[in-house]
């Protein structure tokens, strides 16, 4: 595995640890417009158009009901376990599209979606109180942020391949 390959495959999980479904979006967007290939893998349904579609709109979904006051923190125990998992799958993904082995690129991806988690909870919440704005305010850069950062870690991965 490059270099290149582990920051991207860890990346990926990091930016699930942000937003858990912009980690899937992202990966699975990247496979159906054919800039990754996924062919004879068990994650060969991330390669479908319903996989990009249905992950994206989730990712809308989640970007709304991040902003509203009764969702709970990311590191309460369901979202911390959609992120480990959402980082798993994304980085095994790359994995597999870089012809490596699924269990090195889901333990990179699930250290990442940790990383991400925590890392994210603590900026954003060290922030909102720095700025003292309300968190929203905070969360929609953040929202922009794993975006960014996923794209760049995708497009990382493939010229890492």
């Amino acid at each position: 595995m490059t270099v290149y390959l582990i920051i991207a495959v860890f990346g990926i999980g990091l930016v699930a640890g942000l937003r858990a479904l912009t980690a899937p979006a992202i990966v699975s967007s990247a496979i159906w417009l054919g800039y990754l290939h996924l062919a004879h893998t068990p994650l060969t349904f991330m390669s479908t158009s319903t996989a990009a579609i249905i992950f994206n709109i989730l990712a809308l979904g989640e970007y709304i009901g991040d902003k509203l006051p009764s969702t709970p923190a990311r590191t309460a125990l369901p979202g911390l376990i959609g992120r480990i998992v959402s980082g798993g799958l994304c980085g095994a993904t790359l994995s597999a599209a870089a012809g490596q082995t699924l269990i090195t690129g889901a333990i990179l991806g699930i250290v990442g979606g940790i990383a991400g988690c925590y890392g994210g909870y603590y900026a954003r919440t060290r922030l909102v109180k720095a700025l003292g704005v309300k968190d929203a305010y905070v969360a929609l850069p953040e929202d922009l942020v794993a975006i960014g950062l996923g794209c760049l870690f995708v497009t990382l991965a493939i010229s890492g391949i």
